[in-house]
């Protein structure tokens, strides 16, 4: 898959995206990076240890999040992304739900969209992604953790973002899915879906998993947010092991790491 400038080779390699949240208010490092200077400075540093993609964020969608306006969710991003365009060269995942603010966004240089609501919260998320011809990952959410049939249930509701955005007219070949780890699950919820990420290759699109520094290890270990990196790396290492494409991380070094670590005793 091409991001951007780059070719990705989902079949053979796992990849590394670094988390750039330009928030007040993320669950893990909110009101770090959210001035220019200190985006810029922590991109550099994420690329030079190995960051693969860069998902900027303007909103946090931590739970119980406030819910910005299109405008100032713009106002946040649009800035970064042009300014992270101008100075390196590394492709730009947008993390962002509203189709005004992907607009704007992808106007300012963002090579793929990522959406936590797999293009089902705004119904004309799936047209812009189409017509822009970006990639786009979809995520699996639920307003509440109700499910009949729970790992089933997960791979109907992906199945169904899938259909949204085909529909829409975006490519197979545009299409990432995300298993959504920490939302709309409970805890109990994230462990299975963790232990049995391996379900989605069967929908036969690549994998993003996004676990890092998330209340499913922070609860397990009983650690608070930035002393969760041993946890994620756990995951990280799992993910490869049962066919993850992209771990979305902030400690690229580390996750990096534990990636190339894993992909080499997998080739014995």
């Amino acid at each position: 898959m091409k991001i951007g400038t780059k070719e990705f080779d989902f079949k053979n390699h796992c990849y590394v995206m670094g988390i750039l949240n330009v928030t007040p208010d993320s669950f893990s490092d909110g009101g770090k990076w959210n001035n220019m200077d200190a985006a810029l400075k922590h991109t550099e540093q994420m690329i030079a240890e190995g960051c693969d993609i860069l998902d900027i964020g303007g909103e946090s969608t931590r739970p119980g999040y406030t819910l910005l306006s299109d405008e100032e969710e713009i106002s946040r991003v649009v800035p970064v992304i042009e300014a992270v365009k101008s100075r390196f060269d590394v492709p730009i995942s947008l993390d962002t739900y509203k189709s005004n603010v992907a607009k704007a966004g992808l106007k300012a240089g963002a090579d793929l969209i990522n959406d936590i609501w797999g293009c089902k919260y705004d119904p004309e998320m799936a047209s812009v992604i189409a017509e822009a011809g970006v990639p786009c990952c979809l995520m699996h959410n639920r307003k509440e953790a109700v499910y009949n049939d729970y790992l089933n249930d997960v791979l109907d509701d992906l199945r169904e973002c899938v259909r949204i955005a085909k529909a829409a007219g975006v490519a197979d070949d545009r299409i990432i899915l995300d298993p959504g780890i920490g939302f709309g699950k409970t805890y109990e919820n994230n462990l299975e879906l963790m232990n049995h990420v391996e379900i989605l290759q069967q929908l036969g699109y690549p994998v993003l998993l996004g676990t890092s520094r998330k209340s499913m290890i922070g609860l397990t270990l009983d650690l608070p947010a930035a002393e969760r990196v041993e946890g994620t790396i756990v995951t990280t290492v799992m993910g490869v092991m049962k066919g993850c494409c992209i771990v979305r991380v902030h400690d690229v070094k580390e996750n990096k790491r534990a990636v190339a670590m894993t992909e080499k005793l997998l080739q014995f």
